[in-house]
């Protein structure tokens, strides 16, 4: 009878799960590629401010490139990478759903089809220029970063963060430009230029800016998920 029941009990096997590791990396790549997602459907908008004219994420992507230096600074290259390549993968697979939602029939009740389909239907030299700076100027800010950081680890951080955000936001601006420029309607070399050139001091601006920001964040991170130095051998 024991063994019948130890038998029966051995059967009966007990729901398994993968335990949640606690950390902030997955936290920051969540911002990371929410922050990319949603300046993708801003950036459709067009803004005047003053004699800046610009678009609807010009606020957005400084904080992209903010959290960039934080997950390249605390995580490393490879760690980056992964969070760079998700958010890429986020934004298009939004781009094809925006489009499969605008070509499903509208019901009859609804009225703001054409609004939708101005709204989200971007342009797809736009969402090709977006996407390719975006992985080109990310790419770049991590790796040059990490490669400052691992010949130097002894330099000032701002070194390292504006020498990464110089390189990564002109190949990203750089290759957005030439991307999108037909598309908004720019024809010439010099006007071509000015349009490289403003927005790459803008941005890198933007980020000169809000150093202080990313000194804190990077310090508040270290802080918490730097595992401590063993302690040196008196032996």
């Amino acid at each position: 009878m024991t063994a019948k029941k130890s038998t029966s009990s051995n059967n009966q096997t007990k729901a398994r799960y993968i335990p949640v590791r606690a950390g902030l990396y997955p936290i920051f790549v969540a911002v990371f590629v929410v922050v990319f997602v949603i300046s993708n459907i801003t950036a459709s908008k067009g803004v005047t401010i003053g004699p800046l004219v610009t678009d609807g994420a010009f606020f957005l992507f400084p904080i992209a490139y903010v959290i960039g230096d934080v997950l390249a600074e605390c995580y490393g290259f490879k760690a980056t990478r992964v969070a760079i390549w998700i958010g890429f993968a986020s934004a298009l697979g939004a781009v094809i759903a925006f489009y499969i939602a605008i070509w499903l029939p509208a019901a009859d009740f609804y009225e703001n089809q054409e609004a939708f389909s101005t709204v989200l239907g971007l342009v797809p030299q736009i969402v090709a220029a977006s996407l390719a700076g975006y992985a080109v100027g990310q790419l770049l800010n991590a790796w040059v970063l990490t490669k400052m950081k691992n010949r130097n680890a002894s330099a000032p951080l701002w070194q390292r963060l504006m020498g990464s955000t110089v390189v990564g936001e002109f190949g990203d601006t750089l290759v957005f430009c030439l991307i999108a420029a037909t598309a908004i309607g720019i024809s010439t070399l010099p006007d071509l230029v000015n349009y490289v050139v403003v927005g790459f001091v803008w941005k890198t601006s933007m980020e000169a800016i809000l150093l202080p920001v990313t000194y804190r964040v990077v310090a508040w991170v270290k802080k918490r998920e730097m595992p401590a130095a063993p302690a040196a051998s008196t032996a």
